[in-house]
């Protein structure tokens, strides 16, 4: 009965299937450089997903998440060329960040605007902010150097320690907060939750702050990690991943339900398996459609596991 309630159940035998697999495929997969390397590609995903999850259970999604993990690195660079110190110009990028969810949130639940449509124009609007901004060049990103850099995302494990860090600030926020209780109970019924006492609108547009800000930290770190800023990227491709993860963790789009723990091994089984399939030598193109049947699979799972849980109890 357990097993069967734990929503990340799934997602954690399928990772622990593809790890054995790759592992006696490929003597390199076990390598610290090649664990390095998974861990700096799932980072972003883990940090994006793991925003996202406080959204989806909200029955809410940010697709302008992606674009804000381009965009913040792009505010930090603007200061600092114009003399901005590094760590000041992280901060008002940060602020940034959340006057972004601010308004993410505020079109959402006072416009009565759905989140997908809102994000979506706030995600090309941030697009075509960048590209005016930057001219569509490429620029190297500043603070890659002395300690600053290692702490920000140069150092091997710092970008995963980051992820960590963030994710499990998140499930804090979740599982062990009032304000958890609040987004839990507002994504299981509004109205409800409404009539309850909670305040319905602004838990909402704290969710929409919080995702903007983790996913703007999230690209600062990757930026500082890499050392250069590309503005040829509308987000999507970024933030995509980060709601699979979810989805894959036991995460439900119709809302009231979302792990965050789930999330991140999600982000874990995205990263091994497109890790092992550069390493056995398939095509990239592969790991598009498995990620396509898996979403597919993890929501029927996660439903029928949902169904068996409610027999469960009962």
């Amino acid at each position: 009965m357990r097993l069967v309630q734990r929503r990340e159940a799934t997602v954690v035998i399928v990772t622990i299937g593809v790890v054995i697999y790759f592992a006696i495929r490929t003597s390199t997969f076990y390598s610290v450089a090649n664990l390095i390397t998974m861990a700096q590609y799932t980072s972003s995903i883990a940090i994006i997903g793991s925003g996202e999850v406080l959204l989806l259970v909200l029955a809410e999604i940010d697709l302008s998440a992606g674009q804000m993990y381009l965009t913040a690195p792009w505010i930090v660079y603007l200061l600092w060329a114009d003399g901005v110190p590094i760590g000041w110009a992280i901060v008002v990028s940060l602020a940034c960040s959340v006057v972004v969810g601010l308004i993410n949130g505020f079109v959402t639940v006072w416009l009565g605007v759905p989140s997908l449509i809102v994000t979506l124009g706030t995600n090309y609007a941030l697009f075509g902010l960048v590209l005016v901004e930057s001219n569509a060049i490429q620029q190297n990103m500043p603070g890659t150097t002395g300690e600053f850099g290692i702490l920000f995302g140069v150092g091997s494990w710092s970008v995963g320690l980051w992820a960590l860090g963030i994710g499990v600030v998140i499930w804090v926020l979740l599982k062990q907060t009032r304000f958890g209780t609040h987004v839990t109970a507002t994504g299981g019924n509004t109205l409800a939750a409404a009539e309850a006492g909670i305040p319905v609108r602004r838990v909402k547009v704290w969710c929409f702050m919080i995702i903007a800000v983790a996913a703007g930290m999230s690209g600062i770190l990757d930026s500082i990690r890499i050392a250069s800023l590309n503005p040829g990227n509308s987000g999507l491709d970024i933030v995509l991943p980060g709601i699979v993860a979810a989805v894959i963790g036991g995460t439900a789009l119709t809302g009231g339900r979302g792990t965050v723990l789930g999330t991140l091994i999600g982000a874990i089984f995205l990263g091994v398996l497109e890790d092992g399939f550069n390493l056995i030598g398939v095509s990239a193109n592969w790991f598009f459609l498995v990620e396509g049947v898996v979403i597919l699979l993890a929501m029927a799972v996660n439903t029928q596991l949902g169904s068996l849980a409610a027999r469960t109890r009962r």
